[in-house]
Parts: C-alpha cells; sequence; structure tokens
C-alpha cells in the first residue's frame, strides 16, 4: 500500500489483511499499550523570569527561543538516547522544541513541549492582560495534554498563581507554576531542579489545582506569597501545608488536595476586573489618603487591617470613608497584614469595620484577596449581592473554613478499629495509615457493586476516592467498566480525576468507550475533565479503521460520544471512511457521512497570541 493511503492493485485484500491482522484487543480499541501508557505529555509555557535570564549590557533579561536548546543540552531533562530509538519526532510530528525526560520511578516518560510568551516579560512586568493570555494558552491546548507547567518570574508569581487558580474553572488537570531565583544557565541554580519536579509532579499526579512548586515544596496557588529574595527557598504558605513534598520521594497529601465538586466543562475566564487595589492601614493614615483612593473608578479593595482585622474605632472620619465607599457599591475586603492568621470578629475594632460594610477575609493572602476580587467583579451578570456572598464563600481553596456540625472521625469506624485494636494501635498517624491503606480496596469494591453508602462513609472519613489499587485502578475506572452511572456521578461530583491512568495506561474514559456505555460517555465528557487529546487515545486512528473494517457502528459511537474526531489517519494514511468504502460497509460510511462538519471540529482549539521557539 502506498504511503499515501492510496490502493495499489489488490489493494483491498491487503486492507483487510493488514487491519485484520491486528486483533482488535481491549488494549488497541481502547488505544491502550505499553508505550502509550508510559508516555505522557506537559505543556511547558514560558513567560520569562530569572529562569531563563540571560546577562544583557542593562542587566538580566529574558532571551528568547533559547530555552529549549538549553535544556535539549542537560542530560536529566532531555534523554536524547530514546528521541532518536523511539523516533519521537517522527512518530508525533513533533518539532525541536520538545524533549522528554528519562524514565521516571512512576515508569513513565514526560514528554514536554515549550512554547513561548511573546515577548518574554520579567514578571514586575506582568499585567492582567498577560494573565489572560496565559488562560487562553491553557484553554487552547487543554485537550492535547496532560498537564502544565507555567515557567514565571518569583516576583510577581504568586498574584498570577492566584489570579490563574480563579479564572480556570472547573479544572481537572494539574497546572503548576515555578522559576528560580537563580538563572538556570548558571552552574549553581535551582532552576533545573524546580523545572524538573515540576514536570515529573504535571507528568505524573493529577493534582486538580493551579499550584506553586519552589524548593522542594508544592504549595496550593492561592495560599502563597513570597517571603525571601536571597534564598531559594523564596516562597511561603503560611496558613496552609504544602499538597506535596519533594524530598527523596515525591510525597503528595492528598487530604489537602482540592477538588472541583462541578461536572461543568472546563473553561477561563479572562475578563478581570482592574479597578481593585490593596489599600493598606496604618497608624497615623489620613482620611484626605483613604477618600482619594476609595475614589471612582475604584470598585473593589483589599483593606490590610492589623491583626485578626483589626482599624482604630476611635476615627469616626475614616469609619465614614470606608462606609460611604461600601454605599458607593465599591467592595471592600478586610485582610490581617500578618503572614499568619485569620480575620476575626474577636475585637471591637475588627466588629466596627463588620458594621462598615467591609467583608472579613479569613485567612487570605492580600494576592488571594485581589485575585478573587478583580475575578468576581469581572462578572457583569451578577449582582452587587452575589458578589458579595461570593467573596465570602471558598471558591478556590483559597480560604479555610471551619467545618459545621459533627464529622465522623475515624474512632467512630468499628472496622477501622476493630483492625487497630487487633494491631494494638492507637494513634492518630496510625488510623489514618490504616484507613489510607484500606480506602483503595474498599472503594473500588464499593464501586464494582454499586454501594453509594460506603464509598460515602470512606469519603467522610476522609478517604481519597481517586486512590489507587495495585492495578492503579480508581473507583471511577471501576463504576466506569460497570456502567453504574450513579457511582460515576456521585465520584465525579466528589472531584474524582477521570485522567488517572492504570498500569495498562488506560483511563475512566476509555473503559467506557470499551463497554460501551453511552450515557457515562456523555456524563464524563461534560467537566471538560475527558478530552479528545493525543495522548490518551494513542493509537486511535488504526482503532477506529478496525472497528470501520468490522462493521462496528456501535464501538464508532462509543469514540464519538467521548469527543473524538473519528476522520482520523490509521498508520497506513487511511480513515475510517475510506476503509468503509473500500471494504463496502455501507451502514458505517453512511454514519460517518452524517456526521456534521461542526460535531467533527467543534473541540477544535481557539488560537492564541503565543509563539513557538524557532
Amino acid at each position: 500500500m502506498a504511503e499515501s493511503g492510496r490502493l495499489s492493485p489488490g489493494g483491498s485484500r491487503e486492507l483487510g489483511r493488514a487491519l485484520s491482522a491486528t486483533e482488535p484487543s481491549p488494549a488497541l480499541e481502547t488505544g491502550q499499550g505499553c508505550r502509550a501508557g508510559a508516555e505522557v505529555r506537559v505543556l511547558v509555557v514560558n513567560t520569562g523570569g530569572t529562569i531563563g535570564m540571560m546577562p544583557q549590557s542593562e542587566g538580566l533579561a529574558p532571551e528568547a527561543n533559547k530555552l529549549a536548546g538549553a535544556l535539549a543540552k542537560i542530560p536529566i531533562l532531555h534523554d536524547v538516547t530514546y528521541a532518536k530509538e523511539t523516533k519521537l519526532y517522527d512518530r508525533l510530528a513533533l518539532g525541536d522544541d520538545t524533549l522528554v525526560l528519562p524514565l521516571s520511578k512512576e515508569n513513565k516518560r514526560i514528554i514536554y513541549t515549550i512554547m513561548e510568551l511573546s515577548p518574554l516579560l520579567d514578571s514586575a512586568n506582568m499585567t492582567p492582560a498577560d494573565w489572560g493570555t496565559i488562560a487562553k494558552c491553557l484553554q487552547a491546548n487543554y485537550e492535547q495534554h496532560d498537564g502544565f507547567v507555567i515557567l514565571h518570574g518569583t516576583d510577581t508569581m504568586a498574584y498570577t498563581a492566584s489570579a490563574l487558580s480563579f479564572m480556570c474553572e472547573n479544572l481537572g488537570k494539574t497546572i503548576i507554576l515555578t522559576g528560580s531565583q537563580v538563572p538556570i544557565y548558571e552552574l549553581r541554580n535551582d532552576g533545573r531542579s524546580n523545572l524538573l519536579v515540576s514536570l515529573l509532579i504535571a507528568g505524573q499526579f493529577v493534582i486538580p489545582e493551579v499550584c506553586l512548586y519552589f524548593y522542594n515544596k508544592l504549595y496550593r496557588g492561592n495560599r502563597v506569597t513570597k517571603v525571601d529574595t536571597e534564598s531559594f527557598k523564596a516562597f511561603s504558605s503560611p496558613n496552609l501545608p504544602p499538597l506535596a513534598n519533594a524530598e527523596v520521594d515525591i510525597t503528595i497529601n492528598w487530604e489537602t488536595v482540592w477538588r472541583s465538586n462541578t461536572t461543568k466543562k472546563f473553561e477561563v475566564h479572562t475578563n478581570m476586573n482592574s479597578n481593585v487595589g490593596l489599600l493598606r492601614i496604618f497608624p497615623g493614615i489620613t482620611t484626605a489618603a483613604v477618600k482619594a483612593f476609595l475614589q471612582s473608578p475604584m470598585e473593589g479593595v483589599v483593606l490590610e487591617t492589623y491583626g485578626s482585622g483589626n482599624a482604630p474605632n476611635n476615627r469616626p472620619d475614616l469609619l465614614e470613608e470606608l462606609k460611604q465607599a461600601t454605599d458607593r457599591n465599591v467592595v471592600i475586603l478586610n485582610c490581617t497584614q500578618c503572614l499568619r492568621g485569620s480575620v476575626s470578629l474577636v475585637y471591637a475594632t475588627g466588629k466596627t469595620l463588620l458594621d462598615a460594610g467591609v467583608i472579613p477575609g479569613a485567612d487570605m493572602t492580600p494576592e488571594a484577596a485581589l485575585a478573587k476580587l478583580s475575578y468576581i467583579l469581572g462578572k457583569p451578570q451578577l449582582s452587587l449581592a452575589e458578589k458579595r456572598k461570593m467573596l465570602s464563600e471558598n471558591l478556590r481553596g483559597e480560604r479555610t473554613v471551619v467545618p459545621i456540625g459533627t464529622r465522623i472521625t475515624l474512632k467512630d469506624s468499628k472496622f477501622i478499629q476493630g483492625i487497630a485494636k487487633y494491631l494494638y494501635i492507637s494513634c492518630k498517624e496510625e488510623l489514618e495509615a490504616i484507613r489510607d491503606a484500606l480506602t483503595p480496596a474498599l472503594a473500588c469494591a464499593a464501586a464494582k457493586t454499586g454501594d453509594l453508602d460506603a464509598l460515602k462513609a470512606l469519603q467522610n472519613l476522609g478517604g481519597n476516592l481517586s486512590s489507587e489499587d495495585y492495578d492503579g485502578r480508581t473507583p471511577l475506572h471501576i463504576a466506569s467498566c460497570e456502567g453504574n452511572l450513579e457511582i460515576v456521578t456521585y465520584l465525579l461530583e466528589s472531584g474524582a480525576t477521570v485522567y488517572a491512568k492504570d498500569r495498562f495506561g488506560a483511563t475512566p474514559l476509555m473503559n467506557a468507550i470499551r463497554f460501551r456505555y453511552y450515557n457515562i460517555l456523555g456524563l464524563a465528557r461534560s467537566p471538560g475533565k475527558c478530552s479528545s487529546q493525543q495522548t490518551i487515545f494513542s493509537l486511535k486512528g488504526t482503532a477506529l479503521c478496525i472497528l470501520a473494517l468490522k462493521g462496528d457502528i456501535d464501538g464508532l459511537r462509543a469514540w464519538h460520544l467521548a469527543g473524538v474526531d473519528l476522520d482520523q489517519h490509521s498508520y497506513d494514511g487511511n480513515t475510517p471512511l475510506r476503509v468503509a468504502k473500500i471494504m463496502g460497509r455501507t451502514e458505517v460510511a453512511a454514519f460517518l457521512k452524517s456526521l456534521t462538519k461542526n460535531d467533527l471540529q467543534k473541540s477544535s482549539a481557539t488560537r492564541v497570541i503565543l509563539k513557538t521557539p524557532n
């Protein structure tokens, strides 16, 4: 058969033999395979910052189109041998801006592509418009990649991380911001380690948050603040422990990970309101200064107050200016100037601010509070009351919420207590270890039998419903195989990830495709957590052609419901429609033709102002 996909004489018989010689096993039907399961795709968005800076006459400055070439020469950041032996660039049609890490402990190959903001920026020059450009880049490439790393300068990294955490709505994949204190080109630097570990986490773990990684710690992006200009330990998360620690091993604190409880599609909100600001209270601050700051066009203010949210209550002139501003619909959010702690109403000086219409900001950082204000005020469809209500809610894990009511504890579980008694243990840490060891098996068993009460009980005990069993399968994998819509719905709404891959590289969506559960396919795609991305559906062109050859319309329909473009080319350049015509599968050909052009292209990405290095 010719490489162009045209038929040579006797080509019909050759096509039949070529496709039927590959038995449509579950691995091929779902796009699995050893190499497909081991390879994951990560997009690196280079916005600039110290990590890629070079000495210039005026000082350190970012240099375009240099980073990818430099990283390709570093063995720990690019495996040249693997790229050549597997014909990586030809096989995936990739350019020189794509690199691959050596094999990780998790037996995965992380393939990462570098895209650059144009022009590259010192983070001191970052603006909300640049946040929007980054967000659009994430949206445009969301379906083609398993995770994302954003290279960014440290000065405003906490602001960008906070902003993106709100702008990325219904997020189901890992986004990590990182950078360095010393350029990666210098002999002794922190950039290589920060980039390497960020790639490993983004490629190997599904942490559906906007995170920030720096100096062995992975933080929630909207919980950090820069605390040091001269140390590699530049950031701190004063009111929330790290999401992960990267010491000898990478250890994820799954109990801390924030999970979206929605089944809505991933999208980005880029209409950020720029009429917001930070106002820091200090002893002797004048009324004129406060009045001037609160004038139009100001619409939202983060008021940085003393201690637990206090301001002078012996300054009626000052309080009157705040009251007049809130009466003009200026939204004021109260945050503490302290690095650690929360705003409370213990003191009378704090209560007076509440009476003036100021909203308590709990333990949000000023960066997160400012980003949250900009995000919420950028939603014109909301009323003022709805905006104030949202500011008091925990949208992305940006503030600590004290649980209301009694939570079930490990001591309430007779089953776990029985095991603890048998093993002669009683401390909290050991009980949690038992729970974590039992959760994968118990949750998967409950998913198989459809025991919703058991899953709820495990979740109430703090169990991770996205935990994997010995085969790498999660409860969502099991429920998708069983076709249990109720369990799938509950797991998705509880934040279970659809991107988890078992040891064969299969995702829950692949399981639903294999067993033709159309209702689950429709539900699982809805959050934008599932996609038709190349990394999940490798070999799908050949698999689709095999289904066309067999006349399996139901199988093709399952792939279509999963969001896959059925106009895919197999290894020999043929498409399912061409195979159906050649083999006389008229019903299959009619089905494929019935799919409108809009249906086939509705998941195509939008263009953004980014460029790939030359």
